[in-house]
Formats: structure tokens, sequence, C-alpha cells
């Protein structure tokens, strides 16, 4: 063969192959999704819930749905994960493997603020798509990363909902009490709860921290109660959240509601506290029993994508093996599949530069409730439901699209409590 012929045939070849690749990245034949995921450590248990919710949403994706609409085709959806083990060193290092070596189309965050903010400048240096259903923390989105987008809720939001009701129910409740854990998390909570708050017309009668891990809340709730609230929220964690309802019954100290974070919403708190818990509210991502459905969304004005609240439990439970209720863990992470799956479609692309904007343009509601992101990708649709334990029953009372029953207020006092008294509505 002439050198000439050689020369052709080089070129033909790289012209083929450089056709052939172009082709490919512009028509996958599927939309791979990569995650470090809390498979053991401390995050197992939501880790295993975050699993299962986006195993749920891939598989009615893939088999309701009929995939991914990208350039005309339908595209299957795919989940490679592996397990960080709850360790950020572990979460950087697989992120890099997911992203150079499996050639995933998007990276979701793993569980918790503090792990996703150690995977967010891994994803960023990729340019990769970076969904977080697990990392509250505002935080976060302070940090001017382009490629993050939120599902959860952002922590400064958590006693939003919680305020609204209240100012709904009773426009005579003014006086508030702030005390919260002193944590990161909480204290974003509390900046977030103090300026709605203040921006509702409640007045602030106290405001205090307490350090983790603490064992004695007595002087702190012996200063809240002279302040005499109408309204208390606060809490941290589960321990402390257990502590403060208990030490607020032995000082006897009423007001017409108590909302306290990350341990109300627990059956295990309702368990430790029995009747002393009646009427203690708190706010969640989801609970199982919301109402919205398709006729919601058409209510608002927002386009509904995905399985009924009973559809994806099921599939929950099946993607598992497992006869459990999915909680908040699940269903946001289940939420991000189908946010991701509406961003590739409306861009028409997996490109993550592409389904970034996207993402930042749309709106839509889930059995997860409304889905909307600021230009930073923190969720600013998303409301928080809040629960209060009536009859020992975990109820949805707020918000009104998503309730399963009505608020009991105010609650009742821990001496009617003590003789046995329900927060039962009549």
């Amino acid at each position: 063969m002439s050198n000439r012929c050689s020369i052709r045939m080089i070129g033909f070849v790289a012209v083929f192959a450089l056709l052939f690749a172009t082709h490919a990245s512009a028509a996958p034949g599927k939309i791979v999704i990569g995650h470090p995921a809390c498979l053991s450590g401390k995050y197992a248990k939501a880790g295993e819930q975050a699993i299962g919710g986006i195993k749920a949403c891939v598989d009615w994706v893939n088999k309701v749905y009929g995939g991914v609409t990208v350039g005309g085709k339908k595209l299957p959806l795919e989940y490679k994960y592996y397990d960080c083990e709850s360790k950020k060193e572990a979460v950087t290092s697989l992120i890099s493997r997911l992203i150079t070596v499996d050639k995933v189309d998007c990276i979701f965050a793993p569980y918790s603020s503090g792990l996703t903010l150690r995977g967010a400048p891994v994803a960023e240096s990729h340019k990769m798509l970076y969904m977080d259903h697990g990392g509250a923390n505002n935080k976060i989105f302070r940090q001017g990363f382009q490629y993050i987008v939120q599902t959860i809720g952002p922590a400064s939001r958590y006693h939003e909902g919680t305020l609204d009701m209240i100012h709904k129910v009773d426009p005579h409740a003014k006086r508030v009490a702030l005390a919260y854990e002193d944590s990161e998390f909480a204290k974003m909570v509390m900046a977030g709860a103090e300026e709605h708050a203040k921006k509702l017309g409640f007045k602030i009668v106290f405001k205090r921290t307490y350090p983790k891990g603490v064992t004695d809340l007595t002087p702190l709730l012996s200063a809240l109660k002279a302040a005499k609230p109408d309204i208390v929220i606060g809490g941290g964690h589960f321990e402390d959240g257990q502590l403060f309802n208990r030490q607020m019954a032995d000082l006897d100290i009423n007001a017409n509601a108590l909302s306290l974070i990350a341990a109300a919403t627990l059956p295990a708190f309702y368990k430790a506290l029995t009747g002393m818990a009646e009427g203690v509210m708190g706010p969640s991502h989801w609970e199982y029993g919301v109402k919205y459905a398709p006729e919601e969304a058409k209510k608002v004005g927002l386009p509904w994508i995905g399985p009924s609240q009973d559809e994806f439990v099921n599939l929950f439970k099946k993607a598992l093996g497992k006869d459990i209720i999915p909680d908040y863990h699940a269903a946001e992470a289940g939420a991000a599949v189908l946010a991701l799956v509406m961003g590739i479609e409306k861009a028409g692309s997996v490109d993550s530069d592409k389904v970034r904007r996207a993402l930042g343009d749309l709106e839509f509601m889930s059995f997860y409730g409304g889905w909307d992101v600021d230009d930073t990708g923190l969720q600013v649709g998303h409301s928080m439901v809040d629960v209060q334990w009536q009859g020992g029953k975990r109820v949805i009372v707020w918000p009104a699209e998503a309730q399963t029953g009505k608020l009991y207020y105010p609650m009742p006092t821990f001496a009617e409590k003590a003789k046995g008294k329900l927060a039962v509505p009549k």
C-alpha cells in the first residue's frame, strides 16, 4: 500500500472514530447514576433508606415511565453504588472512581451535610452534576459550587412551617422561645426560625443554645419558664430532644405548642416518653400518609411525575426485600431521581452543564412534595411537613395539602398528660 493510501486510510479511520465517539456521546445507551452510599458506619440506617428510595424510583422510571427520553429515544437508568462506610475519605475516592472508571453520568451525594460537603469539590473538579438528597446545611450552597442541586429542604427552613401554622391558627400567640443544640446544623435552624418568626410578627422572648451531649437542661429550662413563652421550638438530635421534653414535664413548663427537630418525629421518641409526648410536634421532610398527588399538583399549577405514595412504598419494600415503611431519607433520595429525569428530558441531553441549567428552571411535584431550586442549587420549593403525636400516633398537621388530621392546639398541659389526657381532636 502506498504512503498516500495509508495516510488516506488513517485519516478515514480517525474521522470515523471521531464521528462514532461523538455519536456515542450524544446518544448514550443508558444513563448511569453513581453513588458513594452509606451502607455501613454511623449513617447506615439512613443510607439503607436512601438506597431503597433510589432503587424504587429507578425501577419506576424504567418499567412504568418507560425510560428517560433523550434525542427521541427512551434510555434506561442504571444505579451503581459503593459503600463509603460513612467516612469522608472514602467519599472523595469513590466519587473519583465512579466518574473516571465507571463513567457515570451523574453523582448522588452520600447522606449527611458533612459527607455531602466533602464530596462536592470532587464532583465540581470533574464538572459533574451532584445531586444532594441528604445534606440540609445551607453552608453547602455558600461555597460557589456550580454543579450541586439539593432535594432535601435546607436547615434554615425547618421551623418555618411550624411558625406559619401557629400564626394561622392562633394569631394572638406572640411569645416564642428558641432553645437549640449548639451545633452548626441546629444553629442554622434557629437562625432561620428567628428570622421567620420576626417576619410574622412574633416576639422572641428567649433565645439560647445548649452544648452537645448535654445531660441536664434544668438551668436553661428554668430560665425559659420565666420568659413565659406561648410557643417553644428547638432541639438538635434524638437524645437531647428526649431530655428536653422530659425535663419540661419535670419542671411543669407548659406552652401552647412544643416542636423539636430531629427527635419528635421518630417512633422511639414516643416509645421513650409515652404520654408525655402527647401533642408534641416536629418538622419532617416527608411522612408516610402525605396527600401529595396529581390532583394537588394540578391545583397549584405544577407538573406531576412519579409513582403515587403507595406505589413508592411497594417499590421500596421490593427494592430492599424488607417489609418496612420508608422514611424521609428514602423519599428525598427517590425524589432526586425524578428531578434528574425531568432535568435530562428538559435539557435533551445528559451533559452536566445542560442538565444543571435545566434543573434551575424546573418546578414540579411528586409524592415527596414540591421541588424548585434557586441559582445556588438550594432547595426552595419543598415545604417541610409538621407531625404531631396524637393518641400515640404521628399525625401530619401541616401543610393543608399534606395533612392527615387536624392540629390539636393548645397541647395538653403536662399535669393533664400525667392523668392520661391524649391530644386527640374531637
